[in-house]
């Protein structure tokens, strides 16, 4: 009975430890961090998380959307410069016009910049329903394209026709809460209820766990990648908007090699590449996961170099046990 008893003990312990290895691995992390850098566990220091994270945050929701199709965009860090060139650009046309002030004509530019990156997503997913090229191939040309017209818009110099009340977007706060943390909160929520609660996000989990039986079934394929496609780099203009506001500046520089953090926030979350699974609260603590690691590692003084070493290191063990989840299911 007692043989029993402890077996049955022991296996509880064991299933929540397989279901919660990341946020047992974040405690860990945590507690190291905060012993090594006592900085750590100030109130300041943990906004300051949240308001970075945020940032890539907000696209690593999209992008779980993407990857659980079984599809990649590496093209979300072009979009992030591109973004912010044209909100100040166009906000700077249409005041210097007279037509409507900076205040008013910056919100036309965000839209603007939200609608173009609509259409960068478009572009990427026309191109592959229609000829059958993989998302890689794709994206990572469109990162070029995408970085040759931030940088041929803004003429190669940063735009800074912003008006004052902008910066409240990336740097702002509503009390004591960053105001990115809370635009990622609602990013998170909607993405969240999407894929757990409604038929399209039951379609993106079909499609990426086998695309014929899914097709076979009467999703059409072609519009849920669309869709996803779309998605992500509509995430990507909202973070690009938020990091121009909060260095009052639109670059083509920006946003560059963001890719790699976005996607390590997803695979870390437990995503797979090969599509079919994921969770946006999986990728919710891989953001946050992240965003600790970096933090840690910058108030431990510790090298950049080591940090890219560390950050590779990740995805791969992502990877690897997620490769071994996949052959216990199976």
């Amino acid at each position: 009975m007692n043989a029993n008893s402890n077996n049955k003990y022991i296996n509880k312990i064991s299933k929540f430890s397989s279901n919660h290895i990341l946020e047992i691995i974040l405690f860990i992390v945590s507690i190291i961090i905060a012993f090594s850098a006592p900085g750590f566990f100030t109130s300041g220091n943990l906004l300051n998380i949240l308001r970075n994270a945020s940032l890539k945050g907000v696209i690593a929701f999209g992008m779980t959307m993407v990857i659980i199709t079984g599809e990649i965009d590496l093209s979300i860090s072009s979009t992030v410069a591109l973004s912010g060139v044209i909100t100040g650009t166009v906000a700077g046309k249409i005041a210097s016009t007279g037509i409507m002030s900076l205040e008013y004509s910056v919100i036309i530019g965000m839209i603007v910049a939200i609608l173009a990156a609509a259409l960068v997503g478009l572009v990427n997913a026309i191109i592959h329903t229609k000829f059958n090229i993989p998302t890689f191939i794709i994206t990572l040309a469109m990162l070029n394209i995408v970085y040759g017209l931030a940088a041929i818009i803004s003429k190669g110099f940063p735009v800074t026709t912003f008006p004052a009340w902008y910066s409240k977007i990336g740097a702002g706060q509503i009390g004591s809460i960053p105001i990115p943390a809370i635009i990622l909160l609602v990013v998170f929520f909607i993405v969240w209820m999407v894929m757990d609660y409604t038929k399209f996000g039951r379609s993106v989990y079909a499609v990426g766990g086998n695309r014929e039986s899914a097709r076979l079934s009467g999703i059409n394929v072609k519009f849920v990648k669309i869709i996803v496609l779309v998605m992500v780099q509509v995430t990507a203009a909202i973070a690009g908007i938020m990091v121009s506001s909060q260095v009052m500046s639109g670059a083509h520089p920006f946003g560059k090699g963001w890719e790699m953090d976005v996607i390590s926030s997803v695979i870390i979350g437990g995503a797979s590449l090969t599509g079919g699974i994921g969770k946006v609260k999986g990728t919710f603590i891989g953001i946050i996961f992240l965003g600790v690691l970096l933090n840690g590692m910058t108030l431990l003084n510790i090298n950049e170099y080591v940090q890219y070493v560390v950050r590779g290191g990740l995805i791969l063990m992502a990877v690897l046990i997620n490769t071994v989840q996949s052959r216990k299911i199976v």
